[in-house]
């Protein structure tokens, strides 16, 4: 593993800008296939809530799969969401995927000691995320308090995806790999995440509300967030393949042609 600097956060996200900008509507049509898959599942009782959660290592490989493709000039389908399920990996995946629903569901219950339980009740759903019920109760302070116990899993996980799968290594030595990896390039992951927040939320909120200011509807607002939104998600999924190429390089990546 290479020793990552600073602005290599920034460069990571000028390179998902640039895979994005080769198929654009290919990359826009696996990101929006997956999301039309994660609504189905989750009208599923009781499996809707999890399977979405358990199965994002399974799919952050076809999203991997994806920009290599995109690199090698080979053409995105939506096929691509089953990469992960064709995998040799996939019971490791699948149990990667379990140990992330555990360390987000103890992240979130760990809360309840500082706002009374007011977020994980959101998040079971079985009280409404409006702003009023935020203000009126300690959830900020139980979201920073989830966000931070969250913090060195969310480590541990961003590169266990692909060493489980391209590096054929077991869960755990995957994520201790991925934690170690993320710590040595933590001012690059500084950058990354605070230009996101920039490039991410900052930039399109101003965006959609001066067209909104200028136009005088407030509708505009709406109309021009939500896709822009989409747009930026999808990028930012792109710009998780150059973090891992970096870091770890090409070597282990399949051949696109085998995954097409």
């Amino acid at each position: 593993m290479e020793k990552i600097p600073a602005r290599a956060g920034w460069l990571w996200i000028k390179e998902g800008f640039a895979l994005f900008r080769r198929q654009p509507a290919e990359m826009s049509t696996l990101f929006l296939s997956y999301m039309m898959l994660m609504l189905l599942i989750g009208v599923v009782p009781l499996l809707g809530q999890i399977l979405p959660l358990v199965l994002i290592p399974v799919f952050s490989i076809a999203f991997m799969q994806g920009c290599a493709n995109v690199e090698s000039g080979i053409r995105v389908h939506p096929r691509l969401l089953a990469t992960g399920f064709r995998s040799p990996a996939l019971r490791r995946l699948l149990m990667l995927g379990l140990l992330y629903l555990v360390m987000a569901a103890l992240a979130v219950a760990a809360s309840s000691l500082v706002d009374g339980g007011d977020f994980l009740s959101v998040m079971a759903g079985r009280t409404a995320a409006d702003s009023k019920a935020i203000q009126e109760s300690d959830m900020m302070s139980g979201m920073l308090v989830a966000a931070l116990l969250y913090t060195p899993p969310a480590m541990a996980f961003w590169y266990a995806a692909p060493l489980v799968a391209w590096h054929d290594m077991g869960v755990g030595k995957a994520v201790f790999y991925s934690f170690f990896a993320v710590l040595r390039a933590g001012r690059a992951f500084a950058v990354y995440g605070l230009a996101w927040i920039l490039v991410g939320v900052v930039l399109p909120v101003l965006v959609s509300s001066l067209l909104a200011l200028l136009i005088g509807q407030p509708l505009v607002t709406v109309v021009v967030l939500l896709p822009l939104s989409i747009l930026l998600t999808v990028v930012m999924y792109c710009s998780f393949y150059p973090t891992y190429t970096h870091v770890f390089g090409r070597e282990h990546i399949p051949t696109p042609a085998a995954s097409t």
